[in-house]
C-alpha cells in the first residue's frame, strides 16, 4: 500500500465505523419502539435482541477510533433494552395513554419556539457573533407580542411588533459586540437581564395582579382536510398552528439561503475568515449587523409563539431557559438548520413526554420538568468535543 493509499483507507474505516455507530443508535431506539405503538411486541426477546445488536455495533465502532459515537450507541442500546423491559410490565392501555399521536403533535408545539431561536442563532454565529442573548430576545418577543396583540386586537400586529422589539434588542447587542468590540458573552448576558427586568416591570405596571386578558386574538391553526382520512398523519399534521408550518418553511429557506446562495456564501465567509472577506469587498460589519438583527427577530417570533399562540397569556420569565436550549441545539446540530431542528425535536419530545408520564406513571411533576434541561446537558457532553463552530465566531473584527 502506497503512502497515499494508507490515509485514504484509514479515513474510509473511520467513515464506516461512524455509520455503524449511527446504526447502533438507531437499533437502540428501535428496541424501545418495538414495545410501543404501533408494534406493541409482546415478550422481551425481540427488544433484547435488537438492543444487543445495537450495543455490539457501538462496541465495534468504539474499537475503530469512533469512540464517542460508539459509546453513545452502547448507552442508547442498553437504555433501550431497560425501557423495553420496563414497558413489558405495563398494560397496553397505559402505554397507549403515554405514546399517542397527541404526543407527536405536542413535540412539534414544544419544538417550534426552540427552532425559531435556533435558526436565528445559526445565522448569528455563522456571521461570527455569539448571541447568548437569545433568551432575552425570546422573552421580549413574548411580552411585546401579546402587548401589541391586546391593544390592536390582531395577532398579526402582535407578531410584527415582537419582531421589531426583538430586532431592537439584537441591534443593541450588535452595536456593543461589533463596533465597540465588547465581550460578546457579557453583552449577551446583559441583554438577558435587561429583557427580564424590563418585561417584568412593564407586565406588572400595565396588567397588575390580574395579568393579561384571556380573550386575546390567537395565532390560528391550519386545518388540512385532505389529511383527515390518513391514519396517524392526519392526527398529527391535520390541525397544527400556523407558526409550526411557518417554522417548517423557515427551516427549508434558511438551509437553502445559507448553503446555496451568494448571500449565504458571504455570511459563512465573514464567520470563517473576515479578513479575506473584507479583502474581496464584503462588508464584514454590514453582514454581521444584519445577521444579528435577523437572529433577534427570529428569536422574538419564537417567544411570540409562546404567548400569542401556545398559552394565550404572558408570565414573567416565561421563556424559562428556552433560549439557552436553542443555543445547545445550535451546537448539537453543528450550526446546520436541519441538525439544529433535530435537536429541537429531541428537546421538544422530552417536554411533551413529561405530561403523559406524570399522568400515567405518577412521577413527580417537578422531577419531570427537569427532563429537557438534563437532556440538554447530556447532549452537549456527548457532542461538544465533535462540534467545531465557525473559525471566527466570538472574535471581534477590526477593519484595517
Amino acid at each position: 500500500m502506497s503512502s497515499f493509499e494508507a490515509p485514504i483507507s484509514r479515513l474510509a474505516q473511520i467513515g464506516n465505523a461512524r455509520r455503524i455507530a449511527i446504526g447502533g443508535i438507531a437499533l437502540g431506539l428501535f428496541a424501545v419502539w418495538l414495545a410501543l405503538p404501533p408494534w406493541m411486541v409482546g415478550g422481551v426477546g425481540a427488544p433484547i435482541g435488537v438492543g444487543i445488536s445495537g450495543a455490539l455495533a457501538g462496541l465495534y465502532a468504539a474499537m475503530r477510533d469512533e469512540r464517542k459515537l460508539g459509546i453513545w450507541a452502547i448507552v442508547v442500546s442498553l437504555l433501550g433494552i431497560a425501557a423495553a423491559l420496563w414497558l413489558q410490565g405495563r398494560s397496553d392501555a397505559a402505554i397507549e395513554g403515554v405514546v399517542t399521536t397527541g404526543l407527536i403533535a405536542s413535540m412539534l408545539r414544544f419544538a417550534t419556539p426552540l427552532a425559531f431561536a435556533a435558526i436565528g442563532g445559526i445565522i448569528n454565529e455563522r456571521s461570527g457573533v455569539v448571541n447568548i442573548g437569545l433568551e432575552g430576545m425570546m422573552l421580549a418577543g413574548a411580552f411585546f407580542g401579546i402587548w401589541a396583540t391586546i391593544w390592536s386586537g390582531s395577532w398579526v400586529v402582535g407578531l410584527l411588533m415582537a419582531m421589531v422589539f426583538g430586532g431592537l434588542f439584537a441591534l443593541i447587542h450588535a452595536i456593543f459586540c461589533i463596533h465597540l468590540r465588547a465581550d460578546q458573552i457579557v453583552v449577551g448576558t446583559a441583554i438577558n437581564f435587561l429583557a427580564l427586568g424590563l418585561t417584568g416591570y412593564m407586565f406588572r405596571d400595565i396588567y397588575g395582579p390580574q395579568g393579561t386578558p384571556s380573550d386575546i386574538s390567537r395565532i390560528p391553526d391550519v386545518h388540512l382536510d385532505f389529511l383527515d382520512s390518513i391514519p396517524f398523519v392526519g392526527d398529527v399534521f391535520g390541525q397544527l398552528s400556523l407558526m409550526i408550518w411557518l417554522m417548517f418553511a423557515l427551516l427549508v429557506v434558511s438551509w437553502f439561503v445559507i448553503f446555496h446562495t451568494p448571500i449565504g456564501l458571504r455570511l459563512r465567509a465573514v464567520g470563517e475568515h473576515p479578513r479575506a472577506a473584507d479583502t474581496v469587498g464584503i462588508s464584514v460589519y454590514g453582514v454581521r449587523y444584519v445577521a444579528v438583527v435577523i437572529s433577534g427577530m427570529l428569536a422574538a417570533l419564537g417567544g411570540a409563539y409562546l404567548s400569542v399562540g401556545f398559552t394565550g397569556t404572558f408570565n414573567e420569565n416565561m421563556s424559562a431557559g428556552r433560549g439557552f436550549i436553542a443555543l445547545a441545539a445550535v451546537i448539537f446540530g453543528k450550526w446546520h438548520p436541519f441538525g439544529a431542528f433535530g435537536a429541537c425535536l429531541l428537546f421538544g419530545f422530552a417536554s411533551a413526554l413529561a405530561i403523559p408520564l406524570q399522568r400515567e406513571a405518577d412521577i413527580s411533576a417537578n422531577l419531570l420538568s427537569t427532563l429537557p434541561y438534563v437532556l440538554t446537558l447530556v447532549a452537549l457532553v456527548g457532542v461538544i468535543g465533535r462540534s467545531v463552530g465557525p473559525a471566527a465566531v466570538g472574535r471581534p473584527y477590526t477593519k484595517a
